[in-house]
């Protein structure tokens, strides 16, 4: 029925007040016109989440220290990702460069659970339980990107359509990059009905497509026979000079229209005149002079240059580049002799680096990409038969290449075995960067404890393979272990005083600052009323007991200090005690907490659900 009438036969029924009528067209309203509708299926985890908050503790024991001073500070988080990425949003909202997830297929071949039971085939509700589970953390992720930020998903077939109609209402259709097929299995699966399968999908969205920028691959060694070398670097032929479609007319690019030179003994560039050129198109008049131009090209003709126009199928057409760009980069042309007769190409450079790079071709192949790849990548580091499908280091390496810097935060809230962590190590060595990497995982059948972080610790620390041979250690790299805990929501003063002893990790991740020092400005600190970090230059101030506050402000006010400290303090009500600070303000930043990180988490958290008959009383 059409919208409109439906309306005007609500507004004419009887036996509705006007509440009620209203109720009906707000909800006719308010339906969604187009996208993804399933049935909301609630989640335990989501549930628990109504109740408690989550923070992030350090099992220490675990710690992977370098001794490089420089050396990034990577973070495996044990625990649910929804939790574990809820405590994300306070420590790195609007920080990550890119994300990266391989999350369950939902095939119903026991790869994917839900509320701690499998998902299979006959269940009614398998493609809402995925959605479901999949929205909650996908809102999350976008907030944890920054502006230039881009997620990379694999998937197959199973979701795939779903998965891309989730990201187009998150994302923004506007803000899709692509959907690659990716090949992992170049011999195809014969198993499969039909055809033989070869391949999966990567997904890939930004979060301001505006803001992004997508990076290049560095060709094969293989390749580089099909790039010359000059003075400036690597270079190969690129476009035609000559501008083709619809824009070449010279009459709709008028001030391309002139003769280029070529010595042509010598294949270099020379150029005309400047009034020559400028005499060629009367803007006023909007005409060409053909007989200057037939001057011109018969004045260096006789002078021993080969005068070319930008002529395409008869038709005097226009130049990529004005005259101005062609005197001043003769040297990126390229001249082709053809027996007399003379083309000239654009040189195409690298877009960074040494080694020249391409642009990625919009479906993902290389030989290293199979699957096969990924799984003896970790049977050399003796884990092989403790993770099924991971991903190849290679495909990960090219992913963070093409989405990220060599400064990049990058983020995977579905680890598996700990491929992108790999990956961002072996990269960070092969150019010298300091990329960090997030990993989050569960620890079901111990994966985080005996595969992830085992796999890890020796990429960082070396190993003996099967065969005997020593690959020696990525050493400068650290590695922090957590896992997520839980604390009661409800916002009372004893709570609120439990989160704040509890945050201490979230804090250090925040600033990425670790290292804590036993005093501040040469006092000894009780541990149990504030905690002080520093290195270089940086340094932060925790403050558990607002009754040290003008302690440590007479203390700041004999200090030297040469970038601002950053003095997180308990407060009740979310006042940072900027008058006690007042005579200091110049060297520090003052922030309230825990008030701080529940305006974070209300952003993202489920709607709370308080305990019957709370008597404590409220900040």
């Amino acid at each position: 029925m059409d919208t409109q009438a439906l309306k005007e036969k609500i507004r004419q029924l009887e036996g509705l007040t006007d509440e009620e009528r209203n109720g009906l067209l707000a909800l006719l309203n308010h339906q969604k016109k187009y996208g993804l509708v399933w049935e909301e299926k609630p989640e335990e985890v989501e549930e628990r989440l109504r109740v408690q908050l989550p923070v992030l503790e350090e099992v220490k024991e675990r710690v992977l220290l370098s001794n490089d001073p420089a050396a990034p500070n990577h973070i495996l988080i044990e625990g649910d990702n929804l939790e574990a990425l809820v405590a994300l949003t306070y420590t790195h909202e609007g920080k990550v460069d890119v994300i990266y997830i391989d999350p369950p297929y939902n095939t119903g071949n026991k790869d994917f659970s839900y509320n701690d039971s499998f998902v299979d085939a006959e269940d009614g509700y398998r493609h809402s339980k995925w959605l479901s589970f999949m929205s909650k953390r996908l809102k999350i992720a976008k907030q944890l990107l920054s502006d230039r930020g881009v997620i990379f998903i694999s998937i197959d077939d199973n979701e795939v359509i779903d998965l891309v109609l989730i990201c187009n209402e998150l994302f923004g259709e506007q803000n899709k990059i692509g959907l690659l097929p990716t090949i992992m299995n170049l011999k195809g699966n014969q198993d499969e009905f039909g055809f033989a399968g070869t391949h999966e999908y990567t997904i890939v969205y930004a979060k301001n497509k505006d803001c992004c920028s997508i990076g290049q691959l560095k060709i094969n060694e293989d390749d580089l026979d099909a790039w010359l070398e000059d003075e400036i670097g690597f270079y190969k032929k690129g476009a035609t000079l000559k501008r083709t479609g619809t824009d070449s007319p010279r009459n709709k690019r008028p001030y391309g229209y002139y003769p280029i030179l070529i010595d042509t003994r010598t294949l270099k560039i020379c150029s005309i005149l400047e009034e020559e050129y400028k005499g060629i198109y009367n803007a006023y008049t909007q005409s060409f002079n053909d007989d200057l131009v037939e001057r011109i090209c018969v004045k260096y003709s006789n002078q021993g240059l080969t005068p070319i126009l930008p002529i395409v199928n008869g038709d005097n057409a226009s130049w990529r580049w004005g005259y101005n760009t062609v005197k001043r980069d003769a040297k990126e042309i390229i001249v082709v002799d053809n027996n007399g007769s003379y083309s000239l190409y654009k040189k195409q450079r690298p877009q960074l680096g040494d080694l020249p790079t391409k642009k990625a071709k919009s479906v993902l192949y290389k030989p290293q990409y199979s699957s096969g790849n990924g799984t003896a990548q970790l049977q050399e580091l003796g884990l092989g038969q403790r993770f099924n499908n991971p991903k190849p280091i290679e495909l990960m390496s090219d992913l963070l290449v093409l989405g990220g810097t060599n400064s990049s935060i990058i983020l995977d809230f579905f680890a598996g075995s700990g491929t992108t962590l790999h990956a961002t190590m072996q990269l960070n060595k092969e150019d010298g960067g300091h990329r960090q990497c997030i990993l989050v995982t569960n620890n079901e059948n111990k994966i985080c404890e005996e595969v992830t972080y085992v796999r890890n610790k020796q990429v960082i620390q070396g190993y003996v393979t099967p065969k005997g041979d020593f690959v020696e250690g990525l050493k400068a790299n650290t590695l922090r272990y957590y896992r997520t805990k839980l604390l009661p929501r409800v916002d009372t003063n004893q709570n609120r005083r439990a989160l704040m002893a509890a945050c201490t990790e979230l804090l250090c991740i925040e600033q990425d600052l670790y290292e804590e020092q036993p005093c501040f400005a040469g006092r000894k600190l009780n541990p149990r009323k504030a905690r002080y970090f520093a290195q270089e230059k940086r340094r932060m101030l925790v403050i558990y007991d607002e009754q040290t506050v003008d302690t440590f402000a007479e203390l700041l006010r004999e200090m030297e200090v040469e970038e601002r400290i950053r003095i997180y303090l308990f407060s009740f009500n979310g006042y940072p005690h900027t008058d006690n600070f007042m005579e200091v303000l110049d060297k520090v930043e003052l922030c309230a907490l825990p008030q701080a990180i529940y305006n974070v988490y209300n952003r993202v958290l489920p709607t709370a659900v308080e305990p019957v008959n709370e008597e404590e009383e409220r900040p």
